[in-house]
This record gives C-alpha cells, structure tokens and sequence, in this order.
C-alpha cells in the first residue's frame, strides 16, 4: 500500500503560452507545458523532500502522457490517476502580460478530471496519508468534483488525515454569488485555510483579516495572503486561545503571477508539516512564491534547497500528530 506524506487532488491541465513575448494573437511558436493548482504544490512539495501524490483523472491523449511524465519525473506518485478514453484532459493558454494584464484562457469543460466524484477516493490510500491537499478550483468543476471535496473534508473527521484547502477563486469558472457560500462551507471544513484578500473581498465582501478571520471560525490555520504587501496567519490552538502572525512579502521583480500562489502554499506547508513556527513558514511561503515569479512557468526546478536547519520530514511530521 502506498503510504504518502501529501496527497493533493485536482486538475492538471496541458499549457500553451508563446515562445517570446507576444500575445497569442501575433505568436508563431508556443510551448507547450503542463499545469494544475494542485499538482504544481505536490511538485514543489516532492522537491523539498516529502513523498507526495497526486490524483485525478486525465484523457487517454498526448497531454496527458506528457503530464503523467512530467509530474513523475519531478517525483510525484503519479501512480492512481485515472485515464478516460471518452473525455479529454483540459487544456489552458496563456496570453502574456504586455502591459494590459496577463489572461488565462481556459478550454477545460467536459474534461475527463471534471468526471472525479467521491467513489475516486475509494482507491486512494486515505488511511495511509497524513494530509490532503485541495483548493476551490476542484470545486468548481462540476457537482460531482464538488461532491468529492465535500467527501474528503468530511472524511478527514474519522479517517485522520488533515486537509489544506486553497480557496483559489477563478471567476472565470463560477460567479461569486454562487461560489461564496459553498466556497465558505468548504473553508470551514479544513484543517488548514489558505484565500487572498482579494479572493475574501470578492466573495465575502471582507477587507481585512480580521474579518476573514471572524468569517472563518473553523480551520485550525488560517492563512490571509495580501498580494505583494504581507502574509497573516491565524493559530487557533486546542485551548481555543489564538495567536497572529504577519510576515512582509518579498520585494520582486515579476515575470509573471501566474503560479506563485501554489509555490507560496507548498512552501508554507512545508514548513507546517516539519514543525516550523509561524513567522518561518509564511518566510519560507514567500520564498517559493518569490522564486516561482521569476520565471514563466508554473514550477520552477531548484528552488527547493534544504537550508540548514532542514530535518528530514519523516522525523518530525508535528504537524500530522
């Protein structure tokens, strides 16, 4: 049986972005890539040092060979996706920031991962994972994908593990009137929150943390992510006493955002998992999150170094006991 420090679940996609840049409008050569909220902090996760899968469901096509390759070369248990030979894997192009914003275009319905519904996880090693990673794009998916969030959340409470959940809102895939209540539920179902100030602004109408925080009575750790300006964690301990931790972001010179939000998660679980306090793991969250905007993909290979005071994290796992 496979046994996994972090199982993360969700929809990976093949990506399109032009070779230089230009817009897609004017490009004669593109890459061609891979990406996935869920699947780029697995990655970052398994080049820091824990063993980490990644599930889902992907089309019986090229875009999902190279997904299935890629991810595993970077070390990811790739070994429980799905593949359907009557949908296909998602696909999403980016259109370069040139001045009036970047834009992300997305040909993702009817994929084979919006096809993921809670009899999926019955395969999975639950019982033999620590922690469940998920965000609200799966959610957004389809009913069945939402269901399947839902299931695991509430599972959590008998099987063990905990879970993290990226609220990760794209409008592009559901309205806010509709996303912020079931979005809310989900929230404060988690072990471990992380939402954008923004994020909380559209869809629950906060402009602080503290009113996130008031919003969010239920996860364990709460984390506010404030763009380029700071990070906010909120520590609800057993004795119900809580603590506030604000951490500065980096100053940056950004190639582009796209990406950086799954880094900044994957570094801060990293520190959680290995018993870091809460000012070193929203550091070590903006380091990954710095390092990923240098650059235009969506992972950036060697940002993971151990600094000194790493310990393996199969000796500690605080965070999992």
């Amino acid at each position: 049986m496979t046994v996994l420090d972090v199982l993360c679940v969700g929809e990976t996609m093949a990506v399109i972005t032009p070779a230089k840049a230009e817009s897609l409008s004017q490009a004669e050569e593109c890459l061609l890539g891979f990406g996935g909220a869920e699947s780029n902090v697995a990655a970052h996760l398994a080049e820091f040092g824990y063993r980490t899968g990644w599930v889902s469901r992907l089309g019986t096509d090229p875009f999902g060979d190279r997904i299935l390759a890629g991810l595993s070369s970077r070390g990811v248990d790739v070994s429980m996706v799905l593949r359907d030979n009557t949908a296909p894997t998602g696909v999403y192009f980016k259109d370069p920031d040139l001045g009036h914003g970047a834009r992300t275009l997305y040909y993702r319905a009817g994929s084979a991962a919006s096809r993921m519904s809670p009899e999926d996880s019955r395969a999975w090693p639950l019982e033999q994972t620590g922690w469940i990673h998920t965000s609200g794009i799966n959610a957004a998916l389809s009913d069945s994908c939402s269901a399947l969030t839902e299931h695991l959340l509430a599972a959590a409470r008998t099987t063990g593990y905990k879970v993290s959940f990226d609220v990760n809102y794209r409008p592009a895939l559901w309205n806010a009137d509709v996303a912020g209540p079931r979005l809310l539920k989900l929230a404060n179902m988690a072990s471990v929150v992380l939402v954008g100030r923004d994020e909380a602004e559209s869809l629950w109408g906060c402009t602080t943390a503290e009113e996130v925080s008031a919003l969010l009575p239920g996860p364990g750790h709460l984390v506010i992510k404030d763009s380029a300006k700071e990070a906010v964690e909120f520590v609800r301990e057993r004795n119900l006493e809580e603590s506030v931790c604000h951490v500065a972001a980096h100053r940056v010179d950004v190639v582009e955002p796209v990406g950086a939000g799954d880094a900044f998660a994957a570094g801060y679980l990293a520190g959680l998992l290995r018993g870091d306090n809460p000012a070193d793991r929203l550091a070590l969250g903006h380091s990954f999150a710095a390092w990923t905007l240098g650059t235009r993909a969506d992972f950036r290979p060697g940002h993971g170094t151990r600094p000194r005071s790493y310990q393996q994290p199969a000796q500690q796992h605080s965070a999992l006991k």
